[in-house]
């Protein structure tokens, strides 16, 4: 799993293994068929303290889908109340009578247009509401297309049940969750015998404390907790930040953990703050 940083705040340090129950494809024609439900195996999760529940809205057409996810959404940490749409037309007609809402699932495949389209819509309209990709796809630009239509995470339907809590815990504390096999399948596709070693950063122009603080930024820190796991200033850490875009020659902090993913870039072991 590969976690990215969005808002100020801490992401869980919890590394979910890909074991568990699971929303798994299933032989067969139509929706009925498409998926099995593997419910109740999972103890569930101690609830944290008491507090507001968080409210989400799962939009796919899927009645099963949507009830095998009512069923994860219940073991989540804190307590939550859950939402349902089966298109965009009735995701509005919800959002429009519950302003309240602190996370959107949204699947791509919604029968009443284009997935990406509705993400652009919902966030346009909802721009304080995180939303999260549901798809069939493991495709590299899909992940990439969401990430910059402004989604926080991207989850593969086949997903275990565990790593989907793990993602959506991850969100609410903060962070983007991008799927671990989507950036090896990205990475592996395009290595050779001959480029499958490790780059080294110096190389690149990166100092070591840059390269400490990329570490840290791939484990999806902010530049508080950054500061904090390495003794630094947080205006030097934001420096040494803009200083790592440059040398890898991208745009964002999300674009600059999946280049040294694709550099295979020998980092230093992981800092905890």
């Amino acid at each position: 799993m590969l976690v990215l940083k969005h808002k100020p705040s801490v992401a869980s340090n919890r590394s979910p293994r890909e074991t568990g129950e699971s929303i798994a494809p299933m032989e067969g024609h139509g929706p009925e068929k498409q998926f099995k439900l593997v419910l109740g195996q999972a103890e569930r999760a101690q609830r944290a303290p008491a507090g507001p529940a968080l409210k989400i809205l799962v939009i796919d057409d899927h009645v099963l889908i949507r009830h095998a996810l009512r069923g994860v959404l219940a073991q989540l940490k804190r307590e939550a109340v859950t939402l349902e749409a089966s298109d965009c037309g009735e995701a509005m007609r919800v959002l429009e009578q519950n302003s309240d809402v602190d996370l959107i699932l949204l699947d791509l495949t919604a029968p009443d247009g284009d997935g990406f389209s509705a993400l652009a819509t919902l966030r346009e309209r909802r721009p304080t509401t995180d939303v999260v990709c549901l798809a069939e796809s493991s495709d590299m630009g899909e992940v990439m297309r969401a990430l910059e239509l402004g989604a926080v995470g991207y989850i593969p339907k086949s997903t275990s049940c565990e790593v989907i809590l793990s993602a959506i815990e991850l969100v609410f504390s903060g962070g983007i969750y991008i799927p671990s096999d989507v950036l090896r399948h990205e990475t592996g596709s395009k290595e050779t015998a001959g480029d499958a070693s490790e780059a080294c950063p110096l190389q690149l122009g990166l100092t070591q404390r840059q390269t400490e603080v990329l570490a840290v930024l791939r484990q999806g820190k902010s530049n508080k907790a950054i500061a904090r796991a390495l003794g630094l200033a947080e205006p030097t850490v934001k420096n040494h930040v803009t200083a790592i875009l440059k040398a890898l020659k991208v745009a964002s902090r999300t674009e600059a953990v999946i280049a040294a993913e694709k550099l295979r870039l020998k980092l230093p072991v992981q800092f905890t703050p």
